[in-house]
């Protein structure tokens, strides 16, 4: 009897370690599957070996700096659509401020992360003391920056040193320093949202606000410091980009469409919109669906914008599986 049970038990435990797998993880293994025949019969260089895999990787870090960002903002129950243009204001204040000088390296960054943070922490106190919508608040502010870099600067701004592009062009081992950031900022921010009362605050305000304030949990402030994380990561972003870059120009975010790609990995990742439900690694894999899309059509020489349109497909089936998944688990 107690055999049939352990066995229950088991089995029951085995269900939801099943359930708990993100979905969007079988359409990125079913994407590689597909892609290996593909790239070994038509691709331009080198077919589906460690290096493209590689470049996948590096062609993600960026967008999934940010999106890790977004991954706080909406589990909370906002918005950020400031963090393409704090990407391109992070980029040129870093490379203006360094002209090329690796003396300004600790200068630089210190103060574009400060100015990231202190970003998102304006989006967080609109949102919740102004009480304006997330949308209009990070958008106004956004087209506010890029409104003032459009008038200070048409072109490429300043210079960074070789030592910095050490960090999108060096190795250890092989293995890119770039990928190393994504697992660092990636690691922080599942340690936060998994063992901290801070991430505990983010899934009870997301989940039920009203609930969340009744149990003596301060809204606001849970929100106003997921905005200032997002800030803060775009300026990660930024700074990472200057030194793929070699120098920060205007419209490298809105150009990059941050913004937007952004959010739709967040949601194909399984974070939901409305908040309280979702997680890093979901994210994470939502990117490099993103991320290997890029590759495999660079790859195969196909028309770059039939990307967009893959793009729209991933989207609307990843929502619709999860809207499928939902109305099971409720049932």
């Amino acid at each position: 009897m107690q055999k049939l049970e352990y066995g229950g038990a088991m089995m029951a435990s085995l269900r939801k370690q099943w359930r708990d797998i993100p979905p969007v993880l079988w359409v990125l293994l079913a994407m590689a599957v597909v892609s290996y025949p593909l790239t070994e019969a038509f691709g331009r260089t080198g077919g589906f070996s460690v290096q493209f895999l590689l470049n996948v990787v590096e062609r993600s870090v960026t967008l999934a700096i940010v999106a890790v960002g977004q991954t706080f903002v909406i589990l909370v129950g906002s918005i950020d659509l400031s963090v393409a243009f704090v990407i391109s204001l992070s980029a040129v204040m870093a490379s203006y401020l360094m002209q090329g000088s690796a003396t300004m390296i600790l200068v630089a960054v210190p103060a574009v992360l400060l100015m990231g943070a202190g970003i998102g922490w304006l989006n967080g106190f609109l949102v919740t003391k102004g009480k304006v919508n997330p949308l209009i608040a990070t958008l106004g502010v956004g087209l506010i920056i890029q409104g003032i870099l459009s008038t200070s600067f048409q072109n490429f701004a300043g210079s960074v040193p070789d030592s910095y592009q050490i960090i999108a062009y060096g190795s250890v081992l092989g293995v890119p320093n770039s990928f190393f950031l994504l697992l660092a900022v990636a690691a922080g921010a599942v340690f936060v949202l998994r063992k901290t009362k801070f991430g505990a605050h983010i899934y009870a305000v997301g989940g039920n606000n009203e609930a969340a304030r009744l149990s003596g949990i301060d809204t606001g402030r849970t929100m106003r410091r997921a905005h200032l994380i997002a800030g803060l990561l775009a300026a990660l972003a930024g700074l990472f980009l200057t030194s793929r870059l070699g120098s920060g120009a205007p419209w490298v975010g809105p150009d990059g469409i941050y913004d937007l790609e952004s959010i739709a990995a967040v949601v194909i990742g399984g974070t939901i919109l409305a908040g309280g439900r979702g997680g890093v690694f979901g994210t994470i894999i939502g990117v490099l669906i993103f991320g290997l899309i890029d590759s495999l059509f660079n790859q195969l020489g196909i028309d770059p914008y039939l990307k967009q349109v893959l793009r729209g497909l991933i989207i609307v089936l990843a929502v619709a599986a999860y809207s499928m998944r939902s109305k099971e688990e409720v049932a």
